[in-house]
């Protein structure tokens, strides 16, 4: 029958609990739920949840303890047996139970003594469903007792002879654990040739002289009492052959010697196990120990192999220098032989163990608890193995089956009880005992026969909050008896949710594998069997996933910088993340270098070991996020170190170095350095460089200099700092392997010659007593070589040699201990002198205005007396063509190098007249001159005029001024001016040429328009053509007359008269139009004017006599609806109420000839009045220029000409001065446009 009962589950975040936990609840489910709201009235049997092991060792020395706890309801009640019969504990006063439990505590503290209380206990909880029973319980208090008293007598043994120091320890519950020590609790050292057994004896596989000592100890160390025992000291003594000798001679006989054996090396053998074969039995699930130790000499070594098989991996370990093999957790599988060999350079031995693993009983199906209902069926199953296989016995509330009391729903069948049909009075507990040789288990199982409707134990309303696209887990733990069936629903509608999208679990939980946003909603758990109904609500929320959206990159950076590190995450909006840095994995180091905001990380001044990964978390309450980013810090290298000079010879030593740390950078390369302690104390020079990976170079050396070394690594980031510097190294002086460079000869008299070189450096010296040898001859000539020796200096003077004569010249270098290799010669010269010669035959071409060509004939090569460096023209202006004066010479040079004889003069002065002379040049100076010689340019156009100005501008005319050009190249024979207009746009007009005079530097322009822009070009010319142009621009002046008549037109008399001509009719006819208002109207216009009220003109308001519709508070609003004239100046009847059309008869409401529609406005009443004066206002407005904007009227003053005319005429009063000045006004206006 399925099970009937569910734990309530603790309750978490569906999103974030595993569903194996659900699935666990199957298992753990097998009891009733020790729940509070079914605890108060559900019956259970007594379960046993804690117990004494079976084997139970207590310390004499403390109270005895024997736990055995249970639950059930009603809670059980406990009792004891003891050796298998009653234990009463209410008769031994030194025996209690502890309250609600069924613990026994035997006080032996206070009297009594432990052994007393050894035996075989059982505990049996029993309530009335049933009774449980705990295991057997062996109760033993542990012992520790000493070793007996014997006699040791002291061993003494030849060298490499074999030993077993026996260690025998008393046999102690539970065995002790045995270790050999000194006198001083140091303990014994160990190796592959002394070594201690499992069995605790030590054993030597061969003696040496050290091991000779007299406090070989023993030690038992009982952990159950925290006890050592001592046995008692073994002295051991290991002498040589010779020792041994000498002692037999003086005590014993040859057959008396201890131990006599052969010390010589021999092949090994076993000291245990004894023999070929041995036999090892061991249970399943415990530790396998096979030992073989082995004597001989040299020592031999052992080796382990499995027979027909491997040995398991991960379970098979190695002790005691591989002289014991462990194998955990053994199995049947590991049963077979096991062989051991001993090997040695003489020889090997082997031995052969057989391993048989037998077991205790295990389970294979422990029996589980069953709830069943009335009527239902039901089966506990029992199945254990072992080796040998166990027997299976039941019980009943701790009776065997067979004498319990008959139960008709049950029938057993092995390892099987069968119930069927059961009523509550099958309640029981069974037992099941598996048993063999090795062992026992027994196990608890009841029998719980329950009728309960369901309950659902899961809290209601619990709100589940899902990420999306995540498992939502939701809880259902329900009870119920018969097992009730759980079904769920979403929402108030529909049907119940099935198994095609949603996962429906034995324990009630209801699993949506993908959550998505639409499943968020109600959700409902039904559960109902046979005896009623349940349901509960819960409530599930998707929430959207927190992720990184911004990483943490990689970096790399140089120590000491800052780096930071950018991590943006983005998450649901009703959760808040908690962003955290770490470290490896770890906390950030507690350092204020290290700062954190909202999105960053920032490292300040990087160090070496803020290396390593950094990774942001973050996190909410449903779900978490992280990046990682690896930060790696470089700097330039480490210097190297341990600098070494080796190989040293006379030209060549071998440097070693040890690189320094590299700072995450690979090394490229080394540089090394040298200095020169001898000649250049302090300078340190380059002197090689290697690759990365070296870390030794092979250096060429010069002779007599005090070498010192340093080297420097450089990597991406940069050069180290130097290194130390290394030993010094001093070579052997030997002769100049190099001569002096830059050897020149050049005299600086005409009588001598000076040789020059570049010295050599002390490093290039080779050796002490530096010195030069310089040697000369004429080239040309037949003489010796004159050689003299000087010192370390760079210069030596030959005097009274011929003038410009060559030299050979060789500079040798010298010192003690040689001479330099042979120089090669050098060609130099004597001194120079100046030229002797003038050159001859100069002739001139002259090309054009402003060029000459020039040709000469060459000196003779000897007269030159130097190195010839070119001919030198001398040429100046002699005087003007023009006007014939004459000017300040200021000659020009050109040079021209090397042997030319010819050469162009440029830039010359168009019509000018020029002389000229040409001399040669050598390193010592110029020769004489050559004949001067004359020559003409021609004419040219001229520069441009100096200056250009316009004075005495006029209406039609302007005057040009100005002065010829600084450079005419000629004979200037007119100039030429062009002029053009320019309009107000800047577009130029045609364009007129004048022709004028040489002569003239003054020009009048007539006829031209007023008010014009011109713009004025002007040449000078010459017979050769037109030079370059100046130009200027002016304005002719306005015409005042017209601008005057324009201004003035108002103070005209003819303009006076027709003004007041005009002022005179209006005046007239306002006279008519009152006479004719006084004699009364044909037109009800009072009529007309209540019912066309006109709405600008407001009545006037009673507090202060103001019109309402022009209020000053009122200025701001907008205008009314008809106020504004319409651009196509006409009034329109809606736009305005006060049109003429509305008065009059005719059409477009023209006056009559009699003037009736004034003389209805004649009429004294109030309206009148007001409209008298709003006309006057607007009138005066008109006149001032006032806009009448500013009286928010929003009329403008092109009115409509209709109310224009009934302005005039209705406003009779005012003065007359005042429509004329209106009617002046917009006459103005008229003329203007």
């Amino acid at each position: 029958m399925p099970l009937h009962m569910m734990l309530k589950k603790k309750h978490l975040s569906a999103g974030r609990v595993p569903l194996i936990l659900f699935l666990c609840q199957l298992i753990s489910a097998l009891d009733v739920p020790l729940d509070s709201k079914l605890l108060d009235d559900l019956v259970q049997p007594p379960t046993i949840t804690q117990q004494s092991p079976k084997d139970y060792i207590i310390d004499p020395r403390e109270n005895i303890v024997i736990q055995c706890e249970a639950k059930g309801k009603p809670p059980p009640s406990f009792s004891w047996t003891r050796n298998g019969t009653h234990f009463d504990i209410d008769k031994d006063p030194l025996v209690t139970m502890k309250p609600g439990s069924g613990t026994l505590v035997i006080n032996i503290m206070s009297e009594g003594k432990a052994e007393t209380y050894e035996g075989v206990y059982q505990c049996t909880a029993r309530n009335e469903r049933g009774a449980a029973i705990s295991n057997n319980i062996v109760v033993r208090p542990s012992r520790s007792p000493l070793w007996t008293k014997e006699r040791l007598e002291p061993i003494v043994l030849r060298n490499g002879q074999s030993l077993v120091l026996p260690c025998r320890p008393p046999i102690g519950l539970p065995p002790a654990i045995i270790f050999w020590m000194d006198n001083s609790f140091q303990r014994l050292p160990q190796s592959e040739r002394v070594s201690q057994g499992l069995n605790g004896d030590l054993y030597f596989s061969n003696v040496l002289p050290e091991d000779t000592r007299e406090d070989y100890i023993c030690y038992a160390r009982f952990n159950h009492t925290q006890t050592i025992q001592q046995k008692q000291p073994i002295s051991l003594k290991v002498i040589s052959v010779d020792e041994l000798n000498d002692t037999i001679a003086a005590n014993l006989s040859d057959t008396e010697l201890y131990g006599a054996k052969s010390s010589k090396e021999r092949p090994p053998t076993f000291l245990t196990p004894e023999g070929n074969e041995s036999h090892k039995e061991e249970l399943r699930g415990n530790v396998l120990s096979l030992e073989c130790i082995a004597e001989g000499l040299p020592t031999p070594i052992i080796y382990w192999i499995k027979e027909d098989g491997t040995l398991p991996v991960n379970r098979t370990f190695y002790r005691n220098f591989r002289k014991t093999l462990q194998i955990i957790r053994v199995s049947e599988a590991d049963s077979g032989n096991y062989q051991c060999i001993a090997k040695n350079t003489l020889g090997a031995v082997h031995h052969t163990i057989s391993v048989t693993v037998k077991a205790a009983p295990y389970w294979i199906v422990a029996p589980q608890n069953l709830v069943l209902s009335p009527g239902e069926n039901g089966t506990l199953i029992c199945r254990a193995n072992g080796n040998p296989k166990p027997r299976i016995s039941w019980l009943t509330n701790g009776v065997p089956i067979e004498i319990a009391l008959d139960d008709p729903s049950r029938k057993i069948d092995g390892d099987t009880i069968i119930f069927s049909n059961v009523q509550e009075s099958s309640s029981a507990v069974y037992q099941c005992n598996a048993s063999n040789k090795y062992g026992y288990l027994l196990a608890n199982a009841f029998v719980n026969v329950l009728a309960e409707p369901p309950r659902i134990l899961t809290s209601a309303n619990t709100l589940y909050q899902v990420i999306s696209n995540r498992p939502a887990l939701l809880d259902c733990a329900f009870f119920g008896s018969p097992m009730p069936t759980i079904e769920w629903f979403k929402g108030t509608k529909g049907g119940a949710l099935h198994e095609d999208i949603y996962v429906l679990h034995d324990n009630g939980t209801l699993e949506i594998p993908v959550a998505q946003k639409d499943s968020t909603g109600t959700y409902t758990c039904v559960a109902w069997n046979k005896l009623g109904m349940a349901k509960n609500e819960v409530h599930l929320e998707i929430k959207d996933p927190t992720r990184i959206i911004k990483q943490p990159e990689y970096a790399v950076v140089q120590r000491g910088s800052k780096v930071s590190f950018e991590c943006k995450v983005k998450h649901d909006h009703t959760l808040i993340p908690t962003i955290m840095w770490l470290k490896d994995n770890g906390e950030l180091p507690n350092d204020e270098r290290f700062s954190t905001d909202k999105d960053h990380l920032v490292v300040s001044d990087v160090k070496d070991d803020d290396g390593g990964t950094y990774t942001c978390t973050a996190n909410t309450t449903l779900d978490s996020a992280s990046a990682s980013a690896v930060l790696r810090v470089v700097d330039v290298p480490n210097p190297p170190f341990d600098l070494e000079l080796t190989n040293q010879l006379d030209k060549s030593v071998q440097l070693t170095w040890t690189p320094g740390d590299d700072n995450n950078s690979p090394i490229t390369k080394f540089i090394i350095e040298y200095e020169d302690a001898m000649h250049e104390a302090g300078l340190w020079r380059h002197q090689a460089e290697v690759s990365g990976t070296q870390t030794t170079a092979q250096l060429k050396l010069s002779p007599y200099v005090n070498y010192s070394f340093r080297v420097m690594a450089e990597n991406s980031i940069g050069r180290s700092m130097p290194s130390e510097a290394s030993e010094q190294y001093l070579t052997k002086a030997a002769e100049p392997d190099q001569n002096p460079t830059a050897v020149e000869g050049l005299g600086t008299e005409p009588d001598n010659l000076v040789i020059t070189w570049k010295p050599l450096n002390g490093f290039q010296s080779n050796g002490p007593g530096l010195q030069y040898k310089v040697s000369w001859r004429q080239k040309d000539g037949d003489d010796e070589w004159t050689s003299v020796v000087v010192a370390n200096v760079s210069k030596y003077i030959v005097s009274g040699t011929p003038t410009f004569v060559p030299y050979l010249i060789k500079v040798q270098a010298l010192n003690d201990v040689g001479f330099a290799p042979e120089p090669a010669a050098v060609m130099g010269h004597s001194g120079e002198d100046l030229p002797m010669v003038a050159p001859g035959n100069v002739r001139v071409n002259v090309v054009n205005s402003t060029l000459a060509e020039v040709h000469w004939d060459p000196v003779p090569p000897k007269s030159v007396r130097g190195h010839l460096q070119g001919y030198r023209i001398y040429y100046w202006k002699a005087q003007s063509s023009s006007k014939r004066n004459r000017r300040h010479i200021e000659k020009k040079i050109l040079t021209f190098q090397g042997s030319k004889t010819h050469g162009m003069l440029p830039g010359l002065q168009p019509y000018s007249h020029y002389a000229l002379n040409v001399r040669v040049v050598n390193g010592k100076g110029e020769g004489p001159a050559s004949t001067d010689r004359g020559f003409h340019t021609p004419e040219g156009v001229p520069s441009a005029p100096s200056s250009l100005k316009i004075v005495n501008p006029t209406l039609d005319s302007l005057t040009l001024e100005w002065d010829p050009p600084s450079h005419p190249n000629g004979i200037l024979t007119e100039y030429i001016l062009k002029y053009q207009p320019i309009n107000s746009t800047h577009e130029l007009g045609p364009l007129v040429d004048l022709k004028i005079p040489a002569n003239k530097t003054r020009w009048t322009l007539k006829n031209l328009n007023f008010s014009t822009r011109y713009k004025f070009y002007l040449y000078a010319q010459t017979s050769v053509g037109s030079g370059s142009q100046i130009t200027e621009e002016a304005i002719t002046t306005v015409d005042e007359a017209m601008a005057s008549r324009q201004v003035d037109i108002a103070t005209q008399g003819w303009f006076i008269g027709l003004m007041c001509a005009v002022a005179l009719l209006i005046l007239i006819l306002l006279i008519v139009c009152f006479i004719r208002r006084n004699k009364g109207g044909k037109y009800p216009v009072k009529e007309k004017e209540d019912a066309h009220a006109d709405p600008e003109i407001q009545p006037m308001k009673e507090d202060d006599g103001t019109f309402g519709e022009y209020s000053d508070a009122e200025d701001h609003k907008p205008l009314k609806k008809g106020s504004r004239t319409p651009s196509d100046r006409t009034v329109k009847k809606e736009d305005s109420d006060d049109s003429l059309v509305d008065y009059g008869e005719g059409v477009n409401g023209q006056f009559n000839e009699d003037g009736s529609f004034i003389g209805q406005y004649s009429e004294s009443r109030p309206g009148n009045e007001q409209r008298w004066k709003l006309c006057g206002q607007e009138m005066e407005a008109r006149t001032m220029g006032i806009s009448s904007t500013n009286r928010n009227w929003r009329r403008t003053l092109d009115l409509n000409q209709e109310k224009n005319a009934l302005c005039l005429m209705t406003s009779a009063t005012p003065p007359v001065l005042q429509t004329t000045q209106v009617i002046v006004m917009n006459l103005e206006g008229s003329f203007k446009d």
